[in-house]
């Protein structure tokens, strides 16, 4: 059962550890920001972008849904300022409004469009299909120069790996910038750096993130990856440095134990079936951080509401 189970699920496996960690690395700023559900609002948006997106190009390629997430995004921005504006509430309130109504308009267009082309439909969009990610043609380590075998390798490894990367670059480009903007915007715009862009920049950058990671894993475990790693790892260190590594951890435990919990966990317990991936992993990451909250050495601190040092 070892050498199948290596064959058989090391790519959705890669799958969910790149999705994890794109979503956690922005997710870390955004926390230290108290912006996290930013993260929430972008799975939420991206929704009707994507399925509008699907039904201009016929399509889920990458570029085509980025471009419909954005739009949706835009829309997003301008319904909220409009119910706020006329309705005289709050801009939570608003927001709250306007995310889930474009969700819920979002699922009903794909419940009413023909997506049988594509693996595109409403437990898809929630869920993933993170199971059926299998490079089959996979026969060992040669087939990583076979370029027959290549041919069959599913798309969202190379496109969840680049993102990922992508994300991790822009990170260390920027890493001084997102610190001090991200503790101090005042004396960041003293010294001359742009924290409103930087703060755009990142919204930005988890939306990429957001709209790469749908695919393969779906709504539910971007939520989960933008706000668990990085809120565990804020448990477990005040050092800025130390909780990102933490959060890349954490990210990837929860892919790696969500993916074999969600398939071998059943039978353990003498169930026939397995479960959803993307929904094991959201509630492994779920559980990571629940024993941060009971265990990690910094949790009083954070209820002091404490930064970590930039």
């Amino acid at each position: 059962m070892g050498a199948d189970f290596v064959q058989f699920s090391l790519t959705p496996i890669l799958i969910g550890t790149f999705a994890a960690i794109a979503c956690a690395l922005p997710g870390n700023f955004l926390i230290l920001r108290r912006q996290a559900l930013i993260g929430d609002a972008i799975s939420h948006v991206v929704l009707p972008g994507i399925v509008v997106a699907f039904l201009v190009t016929g399509t889920v390629a990458a570029v085509p849904m980025l471009i419909g997430a954005a739009g949706a995004a835009i829309v997003a921005v301008v319904l909220i300022e409009a119910v706020r504006r006329l309705g005289r509430i709050e801009p939570g309130a608003a927001m709250g409004v306007v995310f889930t109504t474009m969700f819920a308009a979002g699922v009903l267009i794909l419940e009413r469009t023909d997506t049988s082309s594509v693996h595109l439909d409403v437990e898809h969009a929630l869920m993933g299909n993170l199971e059926t990610l299998v490079w089959f043609r996979a026969e060992g380590w040669a087939s990583l120069l076979d370029p027959v075998a290549l041919a069959s390798l599913p798309e969202e490894l190379p496109r969840m790996a680049i993102v990922c990367a992508l994300i991790l670059g822009l990170m260390l480009l920027f890493w001084r910038w997102l610190k001090i903007a991200t503790f101090d915007e005042g004396f960041a715009e003293a010294v001359g750096i742009p924290a409103g862009a930087v703060g755009f920049g990142l919204v930005i950058v988890a939306a990429i993130a957001a709209v790469a990671a749908f695919d393969a894993v779906g709504s539910i475990i971007v939520i989960a990856m933008f706000i668990c790693p990085p809120a565990a790892a804020r448990l477990m260190t005040n050092q800025l440095e130390a909780q990102v590594a933490w959060s890349v951890v954490f990210a990837a435990l929860s892919a790696v134990l969500g993916y074999v919990f969600a398939g071998y966990g059943p039978l353990w317990f003498g169930a026939q079936n397995a479960v959803s991936a993307a929904g094991m992993i959201a509630t492994v990451s779920g559980v990571v951080l629940g024993l941060a909250c009971l265990y990690g050495p910094h949790r009083h601190r954070v209820g002091e509401g404490r930064a970590p040092a930039p």
